[in-house]
């Protein structure tokens, strides 16, 4: 809906801008561009040119598929991690969040999503392709299925699971301590280390 004709048509753009985003309603995109308008202008032109620079500088891990500024993100390129396991997520701020919790130490898989018909997304779109063929290319032993525990992520969960089912490895899924239908990127750290470190196998017969 376009904003209010009695407001300047740079600030309606602005307005209407912020509302895109997730989370930022009417009054708050209001608020925020009434803020930017207080604001002196080296300080608009450093956020201008920062989410200029988000584009322009961030790419793709080649291995994790987080976000990262090298081929290869500094969490897949640390030794220290363990190499054996990885941990499948559905966005990039799932990994900071599980890495807030200080409760995992091994590698990530982010997934950009989850399949989910209405919307037309399918496996297809998603990097279920790419961690399989992690899967099957490196020693890996256990995979740890972090989406959201929604109906959609579930779903997804259990594709990947169905997907694996020839592969020799442990699958493993977040212990129920997350509230049914809870986003992680919310999950207070406490919770969410319990939920790693009381996860739970649902690895099925391999064919």
């Amino acid at each position: 809906m376009p904003y209010s004709n009695s407001a300047p048509q740079p600030v309606g753009r602005l307005v209407e801008a912020f509302q895109r985003l997730p989370g930022i309603g009417p009054k708050s995109a209001q608020r925020i561009t009434y803020h930017l308008i207080s604001m002196k202008r080296e300080e608009c032109e450093e956020l201008a040119a920062a989410t200029i620079g988000i584009k322009e500088s961030l790419i793709i891990c080649k291995q994790c598929m987080n976000v990262s500024e090298r081929p290869i993100c500094n969490i897949c390129d640390d030794n220290q991690r363990d190499q054996t396991t990885i941990c499948v997520v559905e966005e990039p701020l799932n990994v900071i969040a599980i890495e807030r919790s200080r409760s995992y130490s091994g590698l990530f898989h982010v997934l950009h999503g989850v399949i989910s018909p209405v919307q037309g997304i399918g496996p297809e779109d998603l990097k279920i392709s790419e961690l399989i063929d992690r899967i099957t290319k490196n020693k890996i032993k256990e995979l740890i299925i972090a989406t959201n525990p929604t109906l959609l992520g579930e779903a997804t969960a259990s594709f990947i699971r169905d997907s694996l089912s020839n592969i020799d490895i442990e699958i493993t899924r977040l212990a129920r301590g997350l509230p049914s239908g809870s986003d992680i990127e919310y999950v207070d750290d406490s919770t969410l280390g319990y939920a790693l470190n009381s996860r739970a196998s649902i690895k099925i017969d391999v064919e």
